[in-house]
């Protein structure tokens, strides 16, 4: 039976331990605290807030950490069903350093491959992607095969028409270079409908252009919306109507990480209620505000009251 998923996503998953001593290394950090992690998945949990039927397609080791993130998914209400285990590879764990306000070091154990690397084009369920009112995939995917090719055939079933979110996330550790993040980007940027991603991002994605440039580019060859990320300049949306840039949401930064995966999952809200296009950037900033304010990620992802309470802030 194929089921329709609001928001379907496919990528990385894992442990994300945090410490709880702001401003320390760690070298000399005591305490931590445990929180489901990963990208594609958190966007998952944050669109799931926002009351919206969520799964994620990923791996996990065979292992208690492996077992903590189906029971915390399950306490997020995002369907399961599409984690499976991989037995002989751990579950990953990333460990952070937080200097606040823009310092985040990030400690991938992916080693010796992650789980959620080796999804595999024979166990999608290409009807359930295809039925997904939003499916939602990310670079990583494309960094390792067998999941390159997964990530590849997932993309190309579905229709161009369809809402499909390709979220740039390049990440330098998880690449043997740019050129090579870039020549399997392009591959997969005709398959989407909407690209979103930072200023580093877009350079990577698209050579030689600044991103507004590369934004434009990517909507003059056919997708819906291309979104580039500002950082503290806010954040600029092109479609092919025009261009519109919004301010960013003054928050007191805690921890950055996560804030992206949060403006996802907003997106994803936004994408399917049908806002314009500065109503969902507005809306998207400030969910990613308001888990920039706080320590976890996943544990932190607002749902659509609180956002809006925020935006009522000014």
């Amino acid at each position: 039976m194929v089921t329709g998923f609001d928001v379907l996503t496919m990528g990385r998953i894992g442990v994300d331990i945090y410490p709880r001593e702001i401003g320390v290394s760690l070298r000399e950090v005591e305490t931590f605290g445990k929180f489901l992690g990963g990208s594609a998945t958190n966007v998952a949990v944050a669109a799931a807030r926002h009351g919206r039927r969520a799964a994620v397609i990923t791996r996990t080791g065979a292992d208690p950490f492996g077992d903590f993130l189906h029971d915390a998914l399950r306490g997020f209400g995002v369907d399961d069903r599409y984690v499976t285990a991989v037995p002989g590879l751990p579950t990953p764990v990333t460990f952070c350093e937080i200097f606040p306000p823009d310092d985040f070091p990030l400690y991938f154990y992916r080693f010796p491959k992650a789980p959620d690397l080796e999804i595999r084009p024979a166990e999608l369920d290409l009807a359930a992607i295809r039925a997904a009112r939003v499916f939602w995939v990310t670079v990583t995917g494309l960094s390792q095969e067998p999941s390159r090719g997964a990530t590849l055939e997932a993309l190309a079933a579905r229709d161009r028409g369809a809402l499909t979110v390709l979220d740039l996330d390049y990440r330098p550790m998880f690449w043997p270079s740019r050129e090579e993040a870039r020549a399997w980007v392009e591959r997969a940027l005709p398959l989407a409908s909407v690209v979103v991603g930072n200023e580093d991002e877009w350079a990577t994605a698209v050579a030689g252009t600044p991103p507004d440039v590369a934004a434009r580019r990517t909507v003059d060859r056919g997708a819906r919306l291309a979104i580039v990320k500002l950082g503290p300049r806010g954040v600029l949306g092109v479609t092919g109507s025009g261009v519109v840039e919004v301010p960013p949401v003054p928050v007191e930064v805690v921890n950055g990480l996560g804030a992206g995966d949060a403006f996802g999952g907003a997106l994803c809200h936004a994408l399917l209620a049908g806002w314009d296009l500065e109503r969902t950037l507005r809306f998207c900033n400030a969910a990613g505000a308001i888990v920039a304010g706080q320590l976890s990620c996943s544990d932190a992802m607002p749902g659509t009251d609180e956002v809006e309470r925020k935006l009522a802030q000014g």
